[in-house]
C-alpha cells in the first residue's frame, strides 16, 4: 500500500513539478525556488488523500499559499513608508519600444492589489482557464470575474497616466500670458 502510494506520488512530482517551479520562477527569486517546490510538495504529500483529479490548479493553489506565506514572513520587518517609497519608485515609464512596454506592463501590475495581480497572472502568464484560477485562489468565478475587471481598469489608469515630468515640460500654450495681459 504505501509503495503503490508513493508511486502516484513520484507520477504527480513528475506531471507538475515543472508547472510549479514555472510558477514560482515568475514569483519569487530563483534561490527560493526550490524551496516553494519542495514544500509544496511536501503538503501534498501530508494532504495526499486531499488532491483531486485535476491536481494541477489544486498545487497551484499550495504554491501560491506557501509563496504568501513567505511573503509575509519577510515583510514583517517592513514599515510602511518604506513600501510607499517603493510603490512610487515602481511607477511606470514611458513606453518607446516593445521591451519599454515589458516593463510598463510589469511595473503596472506591480501597482495593483495582490489578488488582482495574481488573478492577471495566472490567466496571463501561466494560461489557466477561468475555472482553474478560481480553484487557485480559492474564489468563485464570479469574484474572479470581478477581480480581473477591476485590474483591467486600473491598468488602463496607471498606464495611461501621464508622467510628471513630461506634464511640467509641455508648454502652457499661451495660457499664463494670456492671463497676464488682463
Amino acid at each position: 500500500m504505501h509503495d503503490e502510494r508513493r508511486k502516484r506520488f513520484e507520477g504527480l512530482f513528475r506531471s507538475h513539478a515543472d508547472a510549479v517551479r514555472g510558477y514560482a520562477l515568475r514569483r519569487t527569486s530563483p534561490d527560493e525556488v526550490d524551496d516553494v517546490v519542495a514544500e509544496t510538495f511536501l503538503i501534498a504529500w501530508r494532504r495526499f488523500d486531499d488532491i483531486p483529479a485535476n491536481a494541477g490548479p489544486w498545487l497551484l493553489g499550495v504554491a501560491r499559499r506557501v509563496l504568501s506565506n513567505r511573503r509575509r514572513s519577510d515583510n514583517r520587518v517592513v514599515s510602511l513608508s518604506d513600501r510607499l517609497a517603493e510603490r512610487e519608485r515602481r511607477r511606470p515609464p514611458m513606453v518607446t519600444d516593445d521591451t519599454d512596454l515589458r516593463l510598463t506592463i510589469e511595473a503596472a501590475l506591480e501597482q495593483l492589489p495582490d489578488k488582482e495581480r495574481e488573478a492577471v497572472r495566472l490567466l496571463a502568464w501561466d494560461g489557466l482557464s477561468t475555472a482553474d484560477v478560481a480553484v487557485v485562489l480559492g474564489c468563485t468565478r464570479a469574484t474572479l470575474a470581478v477581480r480581473v475587471h477591476r485590474a483591467r481598469r486600473r491598468l488602463i489608469q496607471i498606464i495611461d497616466r501621464p508622467d510628471p515630468a513630461e506634464v511640467a515640460e509641455r508648454p502652457s500654450w499661451g495660457i499664463k500670458e494670456a492671463a497676464e495681459e488682463r
